[in-house]
């Protein structure tokens, strides 16, 4: 079983280079059934990764540019009149596919913005008097671009919440970047074979629900979580008043399933809390909401989680 999650990577790292974090929490996204949104600079090989990532697994790949004057229509689809027949038919958006890629959903309003997300946590849409049944796998990466601040909608925290994991990509080293400039400008990247198909991927998912969790370790995540919440019940005082909200119940949910998913792909078939900490800071930093006082001093919620890691004792 393991051997396909590494058959993957390697299809990836054909036309990917570096960006592990990134691969390793698409895979562990799609191994638990969650959504994922990804903030970076333009050039990241956000498209790229997808895209590379659809074809390994055999599944359809789309992508859909959000802009401000995009319409919910754009994306899920609409009836539209058809005057030789004299009747409607349905014209379905980009959303129907496996793998969606929502470029910069930041850019697109509110009405667009909740379209989607209804979609992503009901896995239906309703185009008319119609519901149909999105075909599974379906799984959202959304990009947000960190750079610009004219004319985007930021997300509000409600929504943020929807998506499983956030990552923040940063840029490649000097060497991994020397890499990918030779293999652009040459020309040279291998084809990208399907290695894994939608039957294995149900598979996967049901070994991956079969991890064993120790219950200290399980006490020990609702122990972070927690601590989000109340951070004066674990002598963090210091962080309690950059603290607006802490972290969410779907934080506990989905970091049950993450870490089996991390601890599955380690090639283990139990949980340590080596994987809780590997992957909380994707689960939380978009799920936290500080005050305006940490915003002036410059804190950020990733500096919030570290404080929590070192401050709740590890099983």
């Amino acid at each position: 079983m393991m051997n396909k999650i590494e058959d993957v990577k390697k299809e990836v790292s054909k036309v990917v280079v570096g960006q592990e974090k990134m691969i390793d929490s698409l895979i562990i996204a799609l191994l638990c059934e969650g959504h994922i949104l990804i903030e970076g600079v333009p050039g990241l090989a956000k498209t790229t990764t997808v895209n590379a990532l659809s074809k390994a697994l055999g599944l359809n790949f789309k992508r859909a540019q959000f802009t401000p004057d995009l319409l919910p229509s754009d994306i899920l689809g609409a009836e539209i009149y058809d005057p030789q027949n004299n009747q409607f038919k349905i014209k379905k958006g980009p959303i129907f596919t496996n793998l969606l890629l929502a470029d910069e959903i930041n850019r697109a309003p509110a009405k667009v913005q909740s379209a989607l997300l209804e979609v992503m946590q009901e896995k239906q849409v309703t185009i008319g008097d119609t519901t149909f049944k999105l075909d599974l796998p379906f799984f959202v990466m959304a990009t947000q671009n960190p750079v610009e601040q004219e004319g985007v909608y930021q997300l509000p925290e409600a929504q943020l919440d929807r998506f499983m994991l956030k990552l923040v990509v940063g840029y490649n080293t000097k060497k991994e970047e020397l890499e990918i400039a030779r293999r652009i400008s040459s020309g040279k990247f291998d084809t990208i074979h399907p290695v894994l198909n939608a039957a294995e991927l149900e598979k996967l998912k049901n070994a991956v629900k079969d991890i064993h969790v120790d219950e200290e370790v399980e006490e020990y995540m609702i122990e972070l979580v927690n601590a989000t919440r109340h951070p004066e019940e674990y002598g963090l005082d210091e962080i309690k008043e950059y603290m607006q909200f802490g972290a969410s119940p779907r934080v506990s949910i989905d970091m049950f399933k993450a870490v089996k998913a991390m601890a599955f792909m380690r090639g283990k078939d139990f949980v340590t809390p080596v994987d809780v900490a590997y992957i909380v800071k994707e689960l939380m930093r978009h799920r936290i909401v500080l005050t305006y006082e940490a915003e002036a001093e410059g804190i950020t919620t990733d500096e919030v989680i570290q404080k929590v890691l070192e401050a709740v004792a590890i099983p």
